[in-house]
């Protein structure tokens, strides 16, 4: 989805209060004012070219876009290839991520957007990011998350998903929740979708849930038709939290 705003980027610095700055990708209108802001959650390779391209999209539909470091603590900067060896090396850096350290990390990059004078804040998140806008939605006044193939929601096999599972916190959620995913999604696998779409459910969270037939893992890079959908879902999701 293309928008109507012209944007400007840079990386920008954020403080985390317990140790140096982490670093972030910011995409912004250029137009005066203020806009809503939203944090982006990257995948298992950092802030890469896929993650950028997130940030500018919003930018360009008229929100404040910000990406964070989460491997800040660990190796910052990081940047790896979409290839064997370089996601083996995202989940080495996923091993050493911890429930309090990334909700640390998502509360300074809240305050980052509302001192910059966005009012609302919610979150996109993309597979490893997506675990973490489901997190931060149990945790923080989100108005919004945008979830897109979240894996380990149900497991505690990552440790940000410890002591308890994530999914398990799912009725502290007070802001909307959008879940898109593909049937053939092999990290969110069908029992995994039930589970989460049960929670959800049972807790009475104003969710929609988005199965795409025949889709796998990754399509917002991958394939055009769904990722067209996706984009006029998330965008309506943002634009219906604005006021």
């Amino acid at each position: 989805m293309t928008g109507s705003y012209a944007i400007r980027t840079e990386r920008v610095d954020v403080s985390v209060g317990d140790g140096p700055p982490m670093g972030a990708y910011l995409a912004r209108p250029t137009a005066p004012g203020t806009f809503p802001g939203v944090l982006v959650g990257m995948e298992l390779f950092g802030i890469d070219a896929g993650v950028r391209d997130v940030c500018d999209q919003l930018a360009g539909l008229g929100f404040v876009a910000l990406a964070p470091d989460f491997h800040h603590r660990t190796a910052p900067g990081t940047e790896l290839s979409r290839d064997p060896t370089g996601r083996a090396r995202g989940f080495e850096l996923l091993e050493l991520m911890t429930r309090t350290t990334v909700l640390s990390d998502v509360r300074a990059a809240m305050d980052h957007l509302h001192a910059a004078g966005s009012q609302h804040v919610s979150m996109v998140g993309l597979s490893l990011g997506g675990h973490i806008a489901y997190l931060a939605a149990t945790e923080f006044d989100l108005a919004a998350v945008a979830v897109f193939y979240g894996g380990w929601l149900p497991t505690t096999d990552i440790p940000i998903s410890r002591p308890e599972p994530t999914l398990s916190l799912t009725p502290q959620i007070t802001g909307r929740v959008l879940f898109l995913v593909g049937e053939n999604d092999h990290v969110v696998p069908s029992g995994q979708q039930r589970e989460i779409a049960d929670a959800l459910r049972e807790a009475d969270v104003h969710h929609e849930i988005v199965v795409y037939p025949g889709i796998g893992h990754g399509f917002l890079g991958t394939d055009q038709a769904t990722s067209a959908d996706a984009w006029r879902r998330v965008h309506a999701l943002l634009t219906s939290v604005e006021g």
